[in-house]
């Protein structure tokens, strides 16, 4: 069916969907977060590689497709960081971040939390979070390991302290009935992880407002290093990590409220983590795509709102820049 699909011709380096339409960064990124390149082979990351070098240097074997050429740049984009052109480590790429995160999600969703439960649970989803937004940041710039550690240990510390402080604000609470009371726990991750996500990414990446980003011209030259590309490029990052627990922290909560109600699951209590954890990975799965769309991630900035040197080192009305994701 893909095959019999229309298929654009292919262009290295672009996107196969228009990404002037938040439809077609959707389709982009479902493509990017697709959890089958995560079996991708060594041997076919390599075959996919020479293809588009073939392609590039005009030596592309007869026979090969534009829909052999897009698959080939879709199974690259998901593996090797634009920047560096390494390998990302499994877990931190984006199309396992719903397979590996989903466990944490559960973990940080359980009622009846106790205090050392949700300090792990927390501390471990900021470690994974930290360790994606570093894996799929704007790498332009070197960042020393002394960087990432303060912005992992702010990272983690915000997280835990503002879930911690929530919990025990709920808890000594008298105006609230125990079913409420769990209730409302249930949703305490939401602000936390929001709030600790932004602190995350910011300290994660902070390193770009001081020294810049590249900034490229239509040509893919790059033109120079700018500040106010990294600010734009943070702040686009952050409002998609508000975004995307929104519906992870909120939806199933509710959901589950109204499955243990039914007769079946009452009946089967031990029916109820198999089911949470199912709920979770649904809801993950349709938020992700969709939070990562709100922005593309080679973003658009006029040269004239970019540093005087920058505008007046190029002749391109508008520059890109990668925003990471």
């Amino acid at each position: 069916m893909a095959e019999s699909a229309p298929c654009p011709v292919f262009r290295l380096g672009k996107p196969r969907y228009e990404q002037s339409t938040f439809l077609g960064r959707l389709r982009h990124f479902i493509d990017i977060i697709d959890p089958s390149t995560l079996f991708v082979t060594e041997c076919r990351l390599k075959e996919c590689i020479k293809l588009l070098d073939d392609f590039k240097q005009g030596n592309l074997p007869s026979g090969i497709t534009d829909h052999q050429l897009w698959e080939a740049q879709k199974v690259k984009q998901a593996i090797i960081h634009p920047d560096t052109g390494e390998k990302i480590f499994m877990p931190f790429r984006m199309s396992g971040y719903v397979p590996f995160g989903t466990p944490i999600v559960v973990g940080l969703l359980l009622p009846n939390q106790t205090l050392a439960s949700t300090v792990f649970w927390q501390w471990l989803n900021q470690s994974h979070n930290a360790c994606v937004n570093y894996a799929n940041r704007n790498a332009t710039k070197p960042t020393p390991t002394s960087k990432f550690i303060q912005g992992y240990l702010g990272a983690v510390t915000s997280a835990v302290s503002i879930a911690v402080g929530l919990n025990v604000l709920i808890q000594k609470s008298s105006k609230f009935n125990p079913a409420t009371r769990m209730l409302i726990q249930r949703f305490i991750p939401f602000p936390a992880v929001a709030s600790a996500n932004i602190c995350n990414v910011a300290l994660m990446r902070h390193n770009e407002l001081s020294e810049g980003i590249d900034v490229l011209d239509s040509n893919g030259n790059v033109v120079g290093s700018s500040r106010i590309a990294a600010k734009h490029a943070l702040i686009e990052t952050a409002l998609t990590r508000v975004a995307l627990p929104l519906p992870i922290f909120v939806l199933p909560p509710i959901i589950m409220a109204f499955l243990e109600k039914l007769p079946l699951m009452q009946a089967h209590r031990r029916m109820m983590l198999p089911v949470h954890s199912l709920v979770c990975l649904a809801v993950f799965g349709l938020s992700l795509p969709l939070a990562i769309s709100l922005f593309p991630q080679m973003s658009e900035i006029e040269a004239s709102h970019l540093e005087p040197e920058i505008a007046m080192a190029t002749d391109c009305k508008v520059l890109t820049y990668n925003k990471g994701l």
